[in-house]
């Protein structure tokens, strides 16, 4: 019997063999299969500044409290509309030269919130601009540090027609005679997380197995429209973070909808107008993204419903039919 423990050159030979072997099982070949996973139909490129944004995103180790990986369990349906898959990280699993590949960004711990959607939960280039310069004027509870270094200051005649002027509350800011200026690391930052949005796989057939999330528009409550949405929780998880939880809004960045004559008014049509398209007609607060791409006619009326009947508001409810023919009038002005 080959007694390998007592002969040196046997030893040596016998583990360079198993670390050869392991390395080629565990490393080389999961490698060399990568180029088999492609990305979907429906996902774009990243641009210059999104690619730069993800750089930024590494470098500042935000995958230490985020995840961009939707399990398939029930409590992950809030941060998707489906389990994650292979592709969804063709783009940003760059190559960075013959040796080197961009960082994983799956992340392992959620002190913060999965961001694999969170391009559709916050379209908004303001909210995150915001969110980034201090997380407590958009999220009063959030425990995420500010990141003041992705900004600068300046005085009104110092700002020039390319700069991007953040709409921070005088009360967070720590020289009210100074504007706070986004540099280029938070714009392509935002950009970044701007354009995680998970893509459709819808008719693909090679995708079925993926179990799809429960069809929102069954789901019950008592508050809201007459649909039985909850219109309270649609608003908290679409709206709340703008807006704030009381309707409130933010001076400066987003406005109140308690006590708004556009909520309660009687013009309704407006209204769910504002909803569907967005809103950018008041210089004094940032631009509203619309929602007629995100949101059913039902869960539009269960939160604008839910938005006239709260904090103080006192206005008839909206109906998903309602909903329905101004989005028909929409749609027949943008063909």
């Amino acid at each position: 019997m080959l007694k390998i423990h007592k002969n040196l050159r046997h030893l040596v030979l016998a583990s360079a063999i198993v670390f050869v072997s392991l390395s080629i099982f565990i490393a080389v070949i999961p490698a060399s299969n990568l180029h088999y996973v492609d990305a979907l139909p429906s996902m774009e490129p990243f641009t210059e500044s999104e690619q730069r944004g993800l750089q930024i995103y590494v470098q500042e180790s935000c995958v230490a409290c985020h995840t961009q990986q939707v399990r398939n369990i029930e409590m992950d349906n809030v941060w998707g509309d489906r389990p994650s898959i292979p592709s969804d990280y063709y783009y940003s699993k760059a190559r960075l030269d013959i040796w080197r590949q961009s960082p994983s960004i799956l992340g392992t711990e959620r002190t913060g919130p999965d961001l694999t959607n969170v391009g559709k939960r916050q379209p908004g280039k303001e909210w995150h601009l915001l969110h980034l310069y201090n997380p407590r004027i958009v999220v009063k509870e959030s425990i995420m540090p500010g990141y003041p270094w992705l900004f600068e200051e300046k005085s009104e005649s110092e700002i020039t027609d390319e700069d991007v002027v953040v709409a921070v509350p005088s009360e967070y800011s720590k020289n009210p005679n100074k504007k706070i200026i986004a540099k280029k690391e938070a714009l392509d930052l935002t950009a970044y997380l701007i354009s995680l949005k998970q893509a459709d796989i819808n008719g693909t057939p090679a995708m079925d197995f993926i179990p799809a999330k429960e069809d929102r528009s069954s789901v019950k409550s008592g508050d809201g429209a007459s649909s039985g949405l909850d219109g309270a929780a649609l608003y908290a998880s679409n709206c709340a973070a703008c807006h704030q939880p009381d309707g409130s809004g933010l001076a400066g960045a987003f406005p109140p909808l308690a006590g708004s004559s556009i909520v309660t008014g009687e013009d309704t049509d407006l209204f769910i107008e504002i909803i569907l398209r967005g809103y950018d007609a008041r210089p004094e607060y940032a631009v509203m993204v619309g929602f007629a791409d995100v949101l059913t006619d039902e869960e539009i009326a269960a939160i604008a419903t839910h938005e006239r009947t709260s904090w103080g508001n006192n206005a008839s409810e909206i109906t998903a039919e309602e909903v329905a023919k101004v989005r028909e009038y929409i749609e027949g002005l943008n063909q």
